[in-house]
Order: structure tokens, then C-alpha cells, then sequence
């Protein structure tokens, strides 16, 4: 019995001292950094992404996106990660040393906490995140700041005037939220880096000599924005007595029996005056009609003359003749000439069938044409093929024409008109003077000739990118057919979308075309598949890769994601070791990825553009901090 109890309480003092101890308080054994650094992965990788280990007291230095001095964090960049989850309360906040603190494209949300305690801060990225709330004031306490970003975050609320307190700021970048109210009067004499665009600002850009040098392309999709720098009048929504408080509102004492019978004089005076101006206007309106209508029948016969033109505009011998009766049925079909957008008359249908026509080219949906008027006007039209359109009714096209013709932006080619009848339709555009992207990447270069220069293509992807973006804002269309080809250059050789929002109109089945199907997103090679803004991000990738090799889409369809930046430097025939060129290669393949979800949104990689345009500046402002 004492044998059995001996060896029994032996065996349990055997296994006691093999039990590992429990583990110690974090805050009693790792320095204070590494148990803030774990805190906040606690609460915002929720997907475990960051690999955190503890060996050695500052090990925590070795760890991911962190760096060091003389055992303190200075530096914590965790650039797309995929961290998910919120940062919470006194856990970054705690890293008293840190200079640079950037958490861009993540999935973070929540509120931004309180960083009123990081003294030493000097960058501040916390781009591409799903943060909410107002703007966090607690970062106007940190006077050091000269690079801020917020931009692409769900944040609300007024961008208060207390920004003004950060007098080192250089970089600030707020677009792409959902901030409200009043821009304030930014004054930073520091600030070179600035865009508030695709907020709610409501009323007058101040004019102060910091935010006079930004242009247009700082403040675009706050349609609310108005003043001087945007060269656009301000205009008041109501009268001063609706804008009183009602306590405010002053009743005037009643009118004497005189003054009430001068007024009704005046008033009927008014009213016989409009009516004998509307009968006159009624008058002229019935003079024209009846003009309109002997010219119809002579206008209509001319429309199928850009189909019988040669490229120097000389009549062929088969002009389709009509029927007066075939003549009156295109008429009652809406056959007259329609101008968009309050577009001032340049000329009529008669005089633009008579035009002198130059073919330019015969595009997946219609033929184009430079026409040249008696006044010298060049535009452009485009006769659509009636065996590729699939909106036939007269109603559904003026609707959609007339829905793309209030698009108005600087990378748009303006549609000045439209006119359709039984089997003709037509759309004029302005005229662009230098040709297409198409012709410069591949007109007149020799075979050695090397690819546009990097910065070339940056700059012409930022121009499709703007374009692109406002078509899905302003109208919630897409542009369906992006392509080199449907890329004009305008006088000063900023690219311009043309063909835009056209590809709901075509019938694309019978279009057996390699580089057309290359720059179709893989969920749009169906028939019965439309375009969407994701399958423009696709082609934008595209185009962004033809743009770097100067190769058509048929020649890179077969590419991996893995093989793309080797075939890029390849075909540039260099050895390209600028950042900015991977970049914009890294981008390519972002845009052109598979799955639709996966692809960014427009006005993601426009911010994405200009963040590698501006690159150069942050590395040096941002001591060492890598993008």
C-alpha cells in the first residue's frame, strides 16, 4: 500500500516538472513597443497575416514592416498586407518614438484612434482602408506631420479649419471620401502635393495663394464646387428671406389703396407684354417649321452619301436614290440634325451631307469621317452600320444619345450632335488633330524603334484614366469599347476617349477580331455578356500594357500574372531599374486580373497614377519610407 502511494506521488512530481510554466505577462517581459505592436495585430489581422515571434528582447525589430533605432519602432509600414479587422485604442498610439506610420490598401475599419500621442510623427498614410467617422481631429495636434493621407476611406464629415495648424504639411490627400461642407482656406506655404476630389464640398474654393496652384484635377466630382480657381460661378440655391430664421423674417406694413393699384397696373402691363411676345414667338415657330419642311425632303436624300464617298469626297455613280415616300417616312423618323448639351448650331443636315468627306477609318460598329463644311468647320462623324446595331427604335437611340451627349469633360471627345433616320444614324464629334494612340504607337515608328518612354505612358494612362472615371460617376455607363484605336489626341496631345458608351448600341457577335477580343475582360467574350465599368478596368490594363510594349493585345492573351514584368522589360530592349516603371507594369497587371472583384475601381487607379507620378517627392520627404 505505502509502495503504491510512493510511486504514485512520484509519478505526479515527475510530470509537474515537465509542464511548461504558463506564459508571463507581455507587459512584464517585452519591451513596451513589441507589446503595442502585438496589441494591434490582435485586433486588425484578423486574418493572421503577420508572422510575429519573440525569441530575443528586441526581436520585434526583425519583424515585418518594422525598423528600428537603438531598440525603439521609428518606422511601422505594413503596405498591402490584407489586414482586416480596426486599430484600437492605445496600441500604435503607444509607439511614443515612431516617425513613419503606413497602413495603405488594407481592409481596416473603424474609427482612425486618437494619435495625438505620437509627438514624433512626421508621415502619416492610412490611404485605401475602410476607416469611418469624421476627419480625426486628434491628428491636428500633431505639428510635425508633413505627409498625410486619408484618401479612399469611407471618412465624413467637414475637413476642419484647424488643418491650418499643420504648417509643415507638404502632402494632403483627402480624395475619394465622403467629406462635406466648405473647403477651408489652406494656406501652407509648404503644400505641393493636394487633392480633395470625389467628396461632397459644397460652395467656393478660397482663393489663397497655397490652393490657387493646384488645378482643376485637385478638386474634380464635387459638383458643388464652384469659384475662381475652377472657373466656374458660384450660385446662391435661395433668397435671403428663406435663408433667415423665421424670427428674422420682417412683414412690411400694408399698402396704401394708390400704391396696390400702381402695382396691379404694372403687373397686367407685364402680363400683356409676355403674351404678345409668345403669340410673335409662336408665329416665327410656325415660319420655320413650314421652311424646315420644304428643305427635309432634300436633306434626307443626302444621307447615304458618306456611304457612296470616296476618301477625297468625290459623288460616286450609285448614289442611293429614294422614293418621295421613302423621303417622308425617314422624316417622321427623326431625320434632322440634334445637337447635345445646348451645343451652339453650327450648321444643318443639308449643309453637313453636303460637307467634303475624308473616310478615316471602318471601326467594329460604323464607318468615320472628317467632314469639312462651307465655313471651314471640321468635325467628325461616324455613320453607324445598321447590320451591327442592336437599338433600332428611334426612341431608345435619341435617349441614350441624348444621356452621352451631357457628358462634358477634357479627356472626353466632344459629341457636339446625332441624327438618325429609318436606316441611318450618325453622330458628329469635334474633330482631333493629331490622330490616334494607335497611330503613335505603331504609324510611325521603324521596327528597331523602342516603346514610348515611361513617363509618356504615365502621363497618357492618367488622361484615360480621368476619362474613364467620370463616364462611371457622372453617367453610371461604361465606355465598352477601350481601345488604342478609340484614343484621339488633342491639340496639346492629353489623350481623349472617344466611341464612349457606344457598345450598348453593336451587335459585336460577328466581330472575329484577335485584338479586339484581347482587350475584352474574360466575363464579356459571351455575346449575351454586356460591358461593365470592372470589364473597362480590364481594358484599361490592357492598353496599359500596350502602352509599355508597344505590342498589340493578340501578342500577350496567353500571359501569366508572373510573366508579365519579365516580358515588358524584354520588349523594351533595356534593363529598366526605375521603380516607377514597375509600378506602373504592377498596375497593368492589377487592372487585367482575372476576377472581376479583384480589379480596382477607376478612381482607385487614377489615385494609384498619381501616387507613382509623385513617388520622387515622397522618397524624399518621408525619410527612407518605401512605396
Amino acid at each position: 500500500m505505502h509502495h503504491h502511494i510512493f510511486t504514485l506521488l512520484l509519478i505526479l512530481a515527475l510530470s509537474s516538472a515537465f509542464t511548461p510554466p504558463p506564459p508571463p505577462q507581455l507587459n512584464l517581459v517585452l519591451p513596451s513597443d513589441a507589446v503595442a505592436i502585438l496589441s494591434f495585430k490582435h485586433k486588425a489581422d484578423l486574418n493572421n497575416k503577420l508572422l510575429y515571434i519573440i525569441n530575443e528582447r528586441f526581436d520585434h525589430c526583425l519583424w515585418q514592416g518594422v525598423k528600428c533605432a537603438q531598440g525603439r519602432v521609428v518606422h511601422f509600414i505594413l503596405n498591402s498586407f490584407s489586414l482586416r479587422g480596426i486599430v484600437a485604442p492605445n496600441t500604435l498610439t503607444n509607439l511614443d518614438q515612431l516617425r513613419v506610420l503606413s497602413l495603405r490598401n488594407n481592409s481596416l475599419s473603424g474609427p482612425i484612434p486618437d494619435l495625438s500621442g505620437l509627438i514624433n510623427l512626421k508621415t502619416l498614410l492610412l490611404d485605401h482602408n475602410l476607416f469611418s467617422g469624421n476627419f480625426p481631429l486628434s491628428i491636428l495636434a500633431l505639428n510635425r506631420v508633413h505627409i498625410l493621407g486619408l484618401a479612399s476611406n469611407n471618412l465624413s464629415g467637414e475637413i476642419p479649419l484647424e488643418l491650418n495648424k499643420l504648417d509643415r504639411l507638404k502632402y494632403l490627400r483627402l480624395e475619394f471620401n465622403h467629406f462635406n461642407g466648405t473647403l477651408p482656406p489652406l494656406n501652407q506655404s509648404s503644400l505641393t502635393i493636394f487633392n480633395v476630389s470625389g467628396n461632397d464640398l459644397t460652395g467656393a474654393v478660397p482663393v489663397t495663394v497655397t490652393l490657387s496652384r493646384f488645378d482643376i484635377s485637385s478638386f474634380l466630382f464635387n459638383p458643388s464646387l464652384c469659384g475662381k480657381i475652377l472657373n466656374k460661378t458660384c450660385h446662391s440655391n435661395a433668397s435671403t428671406l428663406f435663408n433667415s430664421p423665421p424670427s428674422q423674417v420682417l412683414v412690411s406694413p400694408p399698402l396704401s389703396v394708390k400704391k396696390r393699384t400702381n402695382k396691379i397696373s404694372v403687373i397686367l402691363a407685364f402680363v400683356i407684354g409676355a403674351l404678345v411676345l409668345v403669340a410673335a414667338f409662336l408665329s416665327v415657330i410656325a415660319c420655320f417649321k413650314n421652311r424646315r419642311r420644304q428643305q427635309t425632303e432634300q436633306s434626307e436624300a443626302k444621307v447615304a452619301n458618306f456611304e457612296t464617298q470616296d476618301p477625297n469626297g468625290n459623288e460616286s455613280s450609285n448614289v442611293m436614290q429614294n422614293s418621295s415616300s421613302e423621303l417622308q417616312n425617314r422624316h417622321r423618323k427623326s431625320g434632322n440634325l440634334i445637337f447635345c448639351n445646348n451645343e451652339t448650331p453650327f450648321c444643318n443636315l443639308d449643309q453637313l451631307m453636303g460637307a467634303s468627306a475624308e473616310l478615316l477609318g471602318r471601326g467594329t460598329i460604323g464607318i468615320t469621317y472628317k467632314a469639312v463644311m462651307y465655313n471651314h468647320v471640321t468635325v467628325t462623324v461616324k455613320r453607324l452600320d445598321a447590320g451591327k446595331t442592336a437599338i433600332t427604335t428611334g426612341e431608345a437611340f435619341e435617349r441614350h444619345m441624348e444621356t452621352v451627349g451631357a457628358l462634358r469633360h477634357p479627356n472626353l471627345v466632344l459629341v457636339k450632335g446625332y441624327s438618325q433616320a429609318s436606316q441611318e444614324k450618325l453622330i458628329v464629334y469635334e474633330f482631333q488633330p493629331n490622330g490616334s494612340l494607335f497611330n503613335l504607337i505603331y504609324g510611325s515608328r521603324s521596327a528597331r524603334a523602342k516603346p514610348l518612354h515611361w513617363t509618356s505612358c504615365l502621363k497618357l494612362a492618367e488622361d484615360v484614366a480621368l476619362g474613364l472615371a467620370y463616364i462611371h460617376q457622372a453617367s453610371r455607363l461604361s465606355h465598352g469599347n477601350l481601345k488604342s484605336s478609340n484614343i484621339l489626341l488633342g491639340a496639346d496631345f492629353e489623350a481623349r476617349l472617344t466611341d464612349y458608351c457606344l457598345s450598348i448600341l453593336a451587335d459585336s457577335t460577328s466581330i472575329d477580331d484577335l485584338n479586339y477580343r484581347g482587350y475584352k475582360a474574360p466575363e464579356t467574350r459571351r455575346s449575351s455578356h454586356h460591358a461593365t465599368t470592372y470589364s473597362d478596368v480590364f481594358s484599361f490594363g490592357i492598353l496599359l500594357l500596350e502602352l509599355l510594349t508597344g505590342k498589340p493585345p493578340s501578342q500577350h492573351l496567353s500571359l501569366g500574372p508572373n510573366d508579365i514584368m519579365d516580358w515588358v522589360i524584354a520588349m523594351r530592349n533595356d534593363v529598366e531599374e526605375d521603380t516607377r516603371l514597375k509600378m506602373l507594369v504592377e498596375l497593368a497587371g492589377f487592372c487585367s486580373s482575372t476576377s472581376p472583384e479583384q480589379r480596382p475601381s477607376m478612381r482607385q487607379v487614377i489615385t494609384m497614377i498619381q501616387e507613382i507620378k509623385e513617388t520622387a517627392v515622397i522618397d524624399d520627404n518621408s525619410e527612407g519610407i518605401s512605396f
